[in-house]
């Protein structure tokens, strides 16, 4: 069997029909979108085209999508354009403990520019609980931003209920879904959401292509300056074959995320199940249900410091999973910040294998990975078999 990639919340590959879409627009359709002739018009319809798909998958208007170079950057447009806005002096910022470096570093950014942030602990489980979010809420929160979902371990976050409070309150939201949109329903006619950001390679779309929604009338300063693209707040050429790749993935997760996603779930299940079954120290890390639908990370008793070597060894069997979010694996000594967020000591923290599943994941490659996992398990037991 081929190798087996158990890592789509890092990145997913490339569907072929976003690559076929993607391809006039690599070689002989590559007029720049803001040229009045015919191929720039031409280009300028393809981006069109692609604010209008991503609006649609959403429940938004055209006007509120704003194209971005990746969901990092759609991230710190969201936080330092609306502070920017907003005032940052005396102001007061509500995040989790547990979001992506991007969230993250940029409040401490903000921190440093005079915001006061206070981030939330979440919940053993791992979910932010909604009350959490009433306390934290002071007469000078202008911000509050939520992952939908999180990268490390898959739980999906009940963003309608937090959304609802800070708008009670009087206060933006903003959620960072770049987990979570292509695997999960959004309407923002539904949802009291400002600023949600979407990451094009998470759901078989290409690398390096974001978007930030901007629900009508939340204002943003803009942190790149020049020509005036995307109504004046991300200056830049647009990258036109990769929102024809955004738009064709986004198409593909209308019409297909629903039974998609029943299928991962029953992926996602018999590895959970199966994972227990072959090491019995093994145990789930977060809710077992209010995950994502192809996600899932487990720890293993006694042993989470060593789970590298159980990585390493599915990796030399040709099967790739990894020990939490890419953007930390340069940190892979350290334990992880979202499970002592989730009150695990420092120990246990430092070892977990989070497996991630995508379009292209078989039951065969399910059946085959259950089926070697005990040979790579050995890696664990050798060390457990020490003496203290």
């Amino acid at each position: 069997m081929e190798s087996i990639y158990f890592d789509n919340a890092a990145t997913t590959r490339l569907d072929p029909r976003v690559a076929d879409a993607m391809a006039p627009w690599l070689g002989p359709r590559f007029g720049n979108p803001s040229s009045l002739y015919l191929i720039g018009r031409e280009a300028r319809q393809a981006v069109d085209d692609a604010r209008l798909e991503v609006a649609r998958l959403i429940g938004a208007e055209p006007s509120e999508i704003v194209f971005t170079g990746s969901g990092s950057a759609a991230d710190n447009l969201a936080l330092i354009g609306s502070m920017e806005a907003l005032g940052l002096e005396g102001a007061h910022i509500i995040t989790s403990a547990i979001e992506h470096p991007a969230v993250l570093e940029t409040c401490r950014y903000l921190e440093r520019r005079g915001a006061d942030v206070t981030y939330l602990e979440p919940e053993p489980d791992g979910i932010v609980s909604p009350a959490a979010l009433a306390e934290a809420l002071r007469p000078k929160t202008r911000l509050v931003s939520i992952m939908a979902a999180n990268n490390v371990t898959g739980m999906v976050q009940p963003i309608t209920e937090l959304s609802r409070i800070a708008h009670g309150h009087g206060a933006l939201f903003h959620t960072d879904a770049v987990q979570a949109v292509g695997h999960l329903p959004f309407d923002m006619r539904a949802h009291p959401i400002d600023l949600l950001t979407i990451s094009a390679h998470k759901f078989h779309g290409p690398q390096g292509v974001g978007a930030l929604y901007v629900r009508s009338g939340a204002e943003l300063k803009p942190l790149v300056h020049g020509g005036g693209q995307e109504r004046g707040l991300r200056s830049a050429t647009e990258n036109v074959a990769g929102l024809v790749g955004l738009a064709r993935a986004v198409s593909l997760v209308r019409s297909e995320m629903a039974t998609e996603a029943v299928r991962l779930v029953g992926l996602r299940d018999r590895l959970i199940d199966g994972i227990q079954h072959a090491i019995p120290n093994a145990y789930l890390i977060g809710h077992r249900y209010r995950r994502l639908p192809g996600h899932l990370c487990f720890g293993f008793a006694g042993q989470e410091g060593e789970s590298i070597k159980l990585l390493l060894a599915l990796d030399e069997l040709g099967i790739c999973v990894s020990s939490g979010s890419a953007c930390s694996a340069h940190r892979v000594s350290e334990p992880s910040y979202v499970l002592v967020a989730m009150g695990f000591d420092p120990f246990r923290a430092r070892g977990s294998m989070r497996l991630s599943l995508g379009r292209f994941n078989t039951d065969a490659e399910v059946d085959h990975f259950l089926e070697v996992l005990p040979k790579a398990a050995t890696a664990l037991r050798s060390i457990s078999s020490r003496t203290p």
